[in-house]
């Protein structure tokens, strides 16, 4: 096993992989930018560096930096946590030059699954079906059609003239609800055409966009992956991702509360499926929208650890970074899709630094008070202490919070309890938020939809 990590990144998912390490035996190395010398990954693990300024693109995001410290400290390997550079394939292909394991799959699979119109395509090809659009249309008139590419406002407008509106615009190299827009008429998708372009640009680097129908009063759907490098793929069950804000997820649940059991086997046997047929290796997490009749279509695959995959080690008793660094060792998975047992049910309530009654703008600054909450099925993953000043210059999560229950109601139960007993004092958080959400009907009837926020609550 390997017998030093070096974690390449900072903030809750930096302790949560350096916690995985600790139970395995493995020496772990933080690094860290100047912003975050007072963090407690710098803290906890067993050595640190620090890396560069505050800003990512001198920090977080620099290759040579990270792969200095590897090499100083001989980490024989890196886990890249959820972010920054988790799935750039060319930082994993550098991490192979220098014979360092990247802890993830494939520079391959990271670069199939990274462009979003190679990714439909390939998806498409492993059997899952796509959301009507510039990448299922049958057109073969150039090889950027036959990608679902869109050059330019006026193609997309013919697009969406066939296959109707509201449409969304997607940036290829998009992510974390970064570079979407939705388009209810000609009009405005011209003008949202030029804006995703611009944003996918200066975000990404690239102008690359497709078209696609935007499913209303639709539910996000995600089914956990686990993959060896011996060709074994199984599922570890799915979650629902549907209330979000500004396409960023805010809530969490596992099983989702809204899918008939045939679609939930349906859809978590065609993601194993897919997985084991593109060769996938380690951890990855696909994701689908589904309509009002539980018709499901591929969205988009992430390969990388996710934010929310606490519910799902929650109601299946796997530690998910353990099973990564595992993976990435070459072990093979060691148990079948019949061995993965669901008990329970599991909610998770992102708690960012963000005003809810200011238009949830981010709230960095000095930590005043911090008491998290306890008890039976309630577990938190964070960041912070008493004094600590939350830096301004990254995502505004500061910790999850995750109940556990025997069913939704008891999950919900003590999620509220969770939340009235969460003390976080100096800046502002969604923790208010949080608890309208746990008292809103919809969400008790379990009618939860990607548009939950707008319709109940106006964010």
């Amino acid at each position: 096993m390997f017998k030093k990590i070096l974690i390449a990144n900072r903030g809750e998912i930096a302790l949560r992989v350096i916690r995985a390490c600790r139970d395995m035996g493995i020496k772990t190395v933080a690094v860290y930018s100047t912003a975050d010398k007072d963090s407690l990954h710098v803290q906890y693990a067993d050595e640190a560096y620090c890396i560069g300024p505050p800003a990512s693109t001198e920090s977080y995001l620099r290759p040579p930096n990270i792969i200095t410290v590897a090499e100083l400290t001989d980490a024989d390997a890196i886990h890249p946590g959820a972010g920054f550079l988790s799935e750039d394939a060319q930082f994993a292909e550098i991490c192979e030059a220098h014979e360092i394991t990247f802890i993830g799959p494939t520079a391959e699979n990271l670069r199939t699954m990274g462009d979003k119109a190679e990714a439909r395509e390939t998806m498409s090809k492993a059997g899952l079906k796509l959301v009507p659009g510039s990448g299922s249309m049958r057109r073969r008139l150039r090889r950027n059609v036959r990608k679902g590419l869109v050059e330019n406002a006026e193609e997309a407008v013919e697009i969406a003239d066939k296959i109707g509106y509201p449409v969304g615009i997607k940036a290829v190299a998009g992510g974390g609800g970064r570079g979407i827009r939705i388009a209810h008429d000609g009009t405005s998708l011209m003008d949202f055409f030029h804006t995703v372009r611009a944003e996918a640009q200066s975000a990404f680097g690239s102008t690359e966009v497709y078209v696609e129908k935007w499913i209303e009063n639709a539910r996000h759907i995600e089914v956990q992956i686990l993959a060896d490098n011996h060709g074994n793929a199984i599922h570890l069950g799915e979650r629902e991702c549907s209330i979000q804000r500004k396409h960023q997820k805010l809530v969490e649940e596992a099983p989702a509360c809204s899918l008939s059991s045939k679609t939930r086997h349906d859809i978590c046997k065609a993601a194993a499926k897919a997985a084991k047929s593109i060769g996938y290796n380690n951890v990855g997490t696909i994701e689908f929208v589904v309509d009002a009749d539980e018709e499901f279509y591929f969205l988009e695959m992430n390969t990388r650890i996710q934010v929310e995959h606490t519910i799902t080690e929650m109601i299946t008793g796997t530690d998910l970074l353990k099973e990564q660094i595992r993976m990435a060792w070459g072990e093979e998975i060691g148990y079948s899709q019949s061995d993965v047992e669901i008990t329970g049910h599991a909610i998770e309530c992102r708690i960012n630094a963000e005003d809810p009654d200011n238009d949830l703008t981010p709230s960095p600054g000095k930590v005043e008070a911090y008491l998290p909450p306890g008890g039976i099925g309630v577990r938190v993953d964070g960041y912070l202490y008493p004094g600590y000043a939350v830096p301004p210059f990254y995502d505004s999560l500061v910790a999850k919070l995750i109940a556990h229950g025997r069913d939704r109601e008891e999950a919900i139960a003590r999620m509220r309890r969770a939340l009235d007993e969460f003390t976080i004092e100096g800046i502002k958080t969604v923790i208010p938020l949080h608890r309208k959400i746990m008292d809103d009907e919809r969400f008790l009837n379990a009618q939860v939809f990607t548009n939950f926020l707008e319709s109940g609550f106006g964010l």
